[in-house]
């Protein structure tokens, strides 16, 4: 942040520059253009011929040196301000690193394997997939040879991804027929969701005029009965919105509903129950990974300089994992862990024995697995489930 901070420092001071050399410049030009028109007026005017050639001469010479007066100024307040620019510049070489290929923030390099590159590859497609690239998803699959899966195909976000995207583009059709589907599960959950969707699609109705009203009050009658218990007030204070139909909703105590925010607010809504409901992460992996990576950066590029003076990088080389915990802030939610520790052996997991997840969903090394196994099946140890040794997935921290 202090390194934002420099560079943006500089950048303000040459915007000032800037701005004055506008200010100057504009001001000679104008005194220019007035100059050459005086001196074009006095040529014209009938006097001009009574005066003797050295005259004309002279007054020639002081309008030229006039003009190259205010030529010269602009000049160089015009190469002035390149050495104000080229500050920017070295801000930026001063407080960042230009190139990290040089400059591995690990001792070791993460993708050493083509198992790391392939996670990359997959997690990149996953990403796209989620936003509903498909094509561009399956050009990577297909280039970087990506072994075939089926839980990298996500239809089923992609779907609620191109819902969310209708309601930001206030089309709510794909959103309420979703939730018509889902109705019993929200309502299970106590979700609002559906009346915050029933309830833009009411003030649509409002905002198209007073010849949709009969077809607004037919809407509410259709919809909100089943929210009269948890939401009345809220109904009664859209139904006062028909009051102000033949006017106009600016200035009134209405003028809220119809805010932007409310679309969007909506939509958040949206992504994050519908993403619950049907049991997939609203967040992408990739997203995760990049925001939590900018954050943790600057932490990580001043650790490494601290072991490099120190003389201690070998803390990092040898256990592979950060030496510090680094804090990712309050806006991402929750923590991130590099390293896994077996609940069963009580020992961290490594490349050799790594976390494992069984298919009743909890967690164990792959040493841990392979001791309870018995014959061909595993009891988990937390709960009364069995599965196969090979139902079990390998998961990444």
């Amino acid at each position: 942040m202090e390194a934002c901070e420099a560079v943006e420092r500089e950048i303000s001071k040459v915007i000032t520059k800037f701005s004055g050399i506008k200010e100057d410049s504009s001001n000679s030009i104008n005194e220019l253009i007035s100059i050459l028109s005086l001196y074009l007026a006095s040529l014209r005017n009938l006097e001009y011929n009574s005066k003797t050639p050295e005259q004309q001469i002279e007054e020639l010479k002081n309008v030229i040196k006039k003009c190259k007066s205010k030529v010269q100024t602009i000049s160089t307040e015009h190469r002035n301000s390149h050495a104000s620019v080229s500050k920017v510049g070295k801000a930026i070489d001063r407080h960042f690193t230009q190139d990290y290929n040089n400059e591995s923030i690990t001792p070791y390099d993460l993708f050493e394997s083509d198992k790391h590159i392939e996670i990359l590859n997959q997690i990149i497609a996953e990403h796209f997939y989620r936003q509903g690239l498909n094509e561009v998803a399956d050009s990577l699959v297909t280039e970087s040879k990506l072994p075939p899966e089926e839980d990298i195909h996500l239809e089923l976000f992609a779907d609620l991804y191109q819902m969310w995207e209708a309601i930001t583009h206030k089309n709510l059709t794909p959103a309420l027929e979703w939730v018509t589907q889902y109705s019993s599960e929200l309502e299970a959950r106590h979700s609002s969701l559906e009346f915050k969707l029933r309830r833009l699609a009411y003030l649509q109705l409002l905002q198209q005029g007073v010849n949709s009203q009969a077809e607004a009050i037919a809407y509410t009658r259709a919809h909100f009965n089943k929210f009269i218990n948890r939401f009345e007030k809220e109904i009664q204070m859209l139904m006062g919105c028909l009051i102000y139909l033949p006017s106009g909703y600016g200035d009134t105590p209405y003028d809220s509903l119809f805010s932007e925010d409310l679309w969007l607010e909506t939509a958040d809504s949206f992504i994050k129950e519908s993403c619950e409901i049907v049991g997939v992460n609203k967040d992408s992996c990739l997203e995760i990974i990049v925001n939590s990576g900018c954050y943790a950066l600057p932490a990580l590029m001043n650790l490494k300089q601290i072991l490099l003076k120190n003389r201690v990088s070998g803390v990092w080389v040898e256990n592979r994992e950060l030496p510090i915990e680094i804090d990712l802030g309050s806006e991402f939610g929750f923590r991130y862990h590099s390293v896994f520790t077996c609940p069963i052996l009580k020992v961290p997991t490594n490349e050799n024995n790594p976390p494992m997840r069984l298919k009743c969903g909890h967690v164990i090394s792959k040493d841990a697995m392979h001791k309870l196994v018995r014959g061909l099946l595993l009891k988990c140890p937390y709960c009364p489930k069995e599965s196969g040794v090979s139902e079990a997935k390998k998961i990444h921290f």
